[in-house]
């Protein structure tokens, strides 16, 4: 079964983000045979001076295959891993989410969570209504609206860029379309016209491999590297990843 789980605020001012932690959830859920993670987003929120938040005001969101009859210990050990790998000062939010249960209106909510100031109240009632499992763990709790948003903006399937996919992390340096398709789970390899790079193309990985989520697939976006270095020589690749101001927008 598909499964989401999504988090805001565990950081604070001295240290990893909330990405940072979310990686390492997902890694001891597949070590502890709890669930099968199959991506971790970030999704951008809104930015304004009446929502506390420490850098960026984001969220993030772990996909998972999981057993059903699992389902109430991985509730219990995402509760006491946040509890304990949080950060002083932080506001957790967690929320738990079957896909099928992420409704329409949960989705719109995070929409609208990067428009506007949402609020803790709306947050709770709408899990309500969607039953799905949504708590604060520390602070002021403020974290459950940003943890509920990025639940809605992963069901829309059009919102966020992956912080972790398998094989990702593995990349550095400089491949082939094809030998990326074989190393990551990436769906598609193209440029920032919309374009399909062939799949023997050269890429530069290095240093920020962030696909998006686009349709559903996670995308990587690149660009042709300057031709002018290519004529003396400089690069063996033609295409690199497209940079950080680009990719931030998703």
């Amino acid at each position: 079964m598909r499964f989401l789980i999504g988090i805001d605020d565990t950081d604070n001012l001295t240290s990893g983000g909330t990405g940072n932690l979310c990686r390492q959830l997902g890694a001891k859920l597949a070590e502890l045979n709890l669930a099968e993670p199959i991506g971790i987003t970030r999704h951008q929120l809104f930015l304004s001076p009446e929502i506390p938040f420490t850098s960026h005001n984001s969220s993030a969101c772990i996909m998972v295959e999981i057993d059903i009859h699992k389902l109430e210990i991985l509730a219990s050990y995402c509760q006491e891993f946040l509890l304990t790998k949080s950060e002083p000062g932080s506001d957790v939010g967690l929320c738990l989410a079957q896909w099928d249960q992420v409704s329409t209106a949960v989705q719109t909510f995070g929409k609208q969570a990067k428009e506007k100031v949402l609020t803790q109240e709306e947050a709770i009632s709408l899990a309500q209504q969607a039953g799905l499992h949504l708590e604060g763990l520390t602070g002021t709790k403020d974290g459950i609206i940003g943890a509920l948003a990025s639940v809605g903006l992963r069901k829309t399937e059009n919102d966020g860029r992956f912080l972790w996919l398998p094989g990702l992390r593995d990349l550095e340096g400089v491949f082939t379309a094809q030998k990326l398709y074989q190393t990551a789970t990436i769906d598609r390899i193209q440029d920032l016209e919309g374009r399909l790079v062939p799949e023997n193309t050269k890429i530069q990985t290095s240093p920020w491999p962030r696909p998006v989520l686009l349709n559903g697939q996670a995308i990587l976006l690149v660009e042709k590297t300057n031709d002018e270095a290519h004529e003396i020589g400089e690069k063996d690749y033609e295409y690199q990843i497209a940079p950080k101001s680009i990719i931030r927008q998703y």
